[in-house]
């Protein structure tokens, strides 16, 4: 049964805290402006996406494709038909590593403070119980104390800290490396 859950696509529907109905669904190729427009309004922030530019329609779609190919996840966050955010967790390209998987998100500033990072953060959550991943990592910046404790009640304990790695705007902050093990700890946020 676990197989054919996993290759069914796992496709959310929710009002988030203030009522806003918010679809988390598997990304398609035709999503690729819509991400990319997204992206550049994060991206243009310097803040919390480790990303300089935006990918090319093209990059995207190549990107799109190489996810889908590679049995990795990649989500947008719709609300009112338009893509909000996303999240992807791309598997450990070796076998040796093939139980892990590296966990990115990004919201657009009117999809924050409503919940929604939680609700993806458990589609998430699932979607690698489904897959069979043994750990899921990240990195979170120390000033992004919001997703940091996010990330703790969720039940990630902090793996490692490389102080002052990075530089944004006007001060260094660190970078915390986080990691969830699904045989251990709890996803019921509390």
């Amino acid at each position: 049964m676990a197989n054919q859950l996993k290759d069914k696509p796992l496709i959310w529907s929710f009002a988030a805290n203030d009522q806003t109905e918010v679809t988390l669904r598997p990304v398609e190729k035709s999503d690729a402006g819509a991400i990319i427009a997204s992206a550049a309004g994060i991206v243009s922030q310097g803040t919390y996406l480790q990303k300089e530019r935006v990918h090319t329609l093209a990059e995207e779609e190549a990107f799109i494709e190489q996810i889908v190919r590679k049995d990795n996840m990649y989500i947008v966050v719709e609300i009112a038909e338009t893509v909000q955010g996303v999240a992807r967790v791309l598997r450990g390209e070796l076998a040796m590593k093939r139980h892990t998987g590296l966990y990115r998100m990004w919201l657009d500033d009117g999809a924050q403070g409503k919940g929604i990072g939680k609700k993806v953060l458990e589609y998430t959550l699932a979607w690698c119980r489904l897959h069979r991943l043994h750990k899921l990592c990240l990195t979170v910046f120390s000033t992004n104390e919001v997703a940091k404790r996010l990330y703790e009640k969720a039940g990630f304990i902090t793996e490692g800290v490389q102080k002052e790695q990075v530089w944004l705007g006007e001060q260094f902050a660190d970078e915390i490396f986080m990691a969830y093990f699904f045989d251990e700890g709890s996803t019921t946020f509390e």
